[in-house]
């Protein structure tokens, strides 16, 4: 049997590239080791986040293009995740890689839902994650993850954010009463904003969610002004109605230079848990055609469940993924996944932010 050489290994590694970012392995610098033992050939292979969505691509194209080496016998892959940080955003919000806000061109399509979904699944699949809850005047977030009593403390200048289900967490909930409404005019929005960003201990962080109020207003500029995001994620239902929101919120985005992850259909279908009976209620694949018309990824379908509605109205997110039906379940993680994969595309393509300015 003829000997196998690191330099055969690494010409065939060359040969197999990231489904996603369309380079060889090699020159993204995600093999790591390889280690040759007889005909046993082992690669460690760093992915660019743990929530890949290609992972099993990316193992049997490995797996195949090693075993045409003659004298392998089989092949062992090890495997480890290294989020790439978006380099602007790292400049003005040290130790957070990514920032990614969560909209929706309106209300009641469940945008908070899906931030926490989207947090929470990240955290699930090995990254450390922020979840700020930027929705001043309807603030879920804390009701969710069953902190809604919870109060963060102040140490010197900073605000130590609260922690719950692994998420570190910031929102205006935390600093008014439940039931007081929050009125408030611009200044004072922008005002909380900056803090939630300048004063807040978020430490190290693979990902910081930020729920956003619905609609084009306030918020979202605030954002785009303060700090370079890594992208946006705009949740809508598939109604036409609410399709034309989302295209507002898309178009939002590309005015204030932040780059449209895709979007994620919510509320998609009902699968009737008795019969099986599946029923479009808000119809059906409509955000998969926006997102075509407007060029930008469709990132996944979250059926309509009474599962997700009772572990979130309980602070359980973590329930939606292991107490409920396993396609409810398959969907929210695809769809965590999917986005865990723009982003990390966003990253190593490293496209120049372009500096938002505002005609007064």
């Amino acid at each position: 049997m003829p000997a196998v050489s690191k330099e055969q290994v690494m010409e065939q590694l060359q040969t197999v590239q990231d489904p996603e970012l369309h380079k060889d392995l090699v020159t993204l610098k995600m093999i790591k080791n390889v280690a040759i033992c007889d005909g046993l050939v082992k690669v460690h292979v760093e992915l660019t986040t743990p929530a890949c969505p290609l992972k099993d691509t990316i193992a049997r194209d490995v797996t195949e293009a090693v075993t045409r080496i003659d004298g392998v016998t089989s092949v062992e892959l090890e495997w480890s995740a290294q989020v790439r940080a978006h380099q602007q955003t790292q400049t003005k919000l040290p130790g957070v890689k990514n920032v990614v806000a969560v909209g929706a061109g309106k209300g009641g399509v469940g945008k908070s839902t899906v931030a926490v979904m989207l947090a929470m699944g990240l955290q699930r699949e090995g990254a450390t994650v922020g979840l700020m809850d930027a929705d001043v005047y309807g603030p879920s977030i804390p009701k969710m993850l069953g902190i809604e009593d919870g109060k963060p403390f102040v140490k010197g200048d900073r605000i130590i954010p609260l922690v719950s289900h692994d998420l570190k967490v910031m929102s205006m909930g935390f600093m008014v009463e439940q039931k007081q409404a929050i009125i408030w005019r611009g200044p004072m929005v922008h005002g909380v904003i900056k803090q939630f960003l300048d004063q807040v201990e978020w430490g190290e962080l693979d990902y910081l969610i930020v729920d956003l109020p619905p609609g084009t207003g306030d918020v979202p500029l605030t954002l785009s002004q303060s700090i370079p995001m890594t992208g946006s994620v705009v949740v809508c239902t598939p109604q036409d109605i609410a399709l034309l929101d989302a295209t507002r919120a898309v178009k939002m985005y590309e005015k204030l230079n932040v780059p449209c992850l895709g979007i994620i259909e919510n509320m998609s279908y009902y699968l009737c848990p008795e019969c099986g009976h599946r029923d479009e209620i808000f119809d059906h694949g409509g955000a998969r055609r926006a997102a075509e018309e407007l060029e930008v990824p469709f990132l996944g379908s979250i059926p309509l469940n009474t599962s997700i509605r009772i572990n979130c109205d309980a602070g359980k997110p973590e329930a939606n993924f292991t107490e409920t039906e396993d396609y409810v379940a398959q969907a929210i993680r695809e769809t965590v996944r999917a986005t865990a994969g723009r982003i990390s595309v966003r990253n190593v393509l490293q496209v120049a932010q372009p500096t938002l300015t505002i005609e007064k």
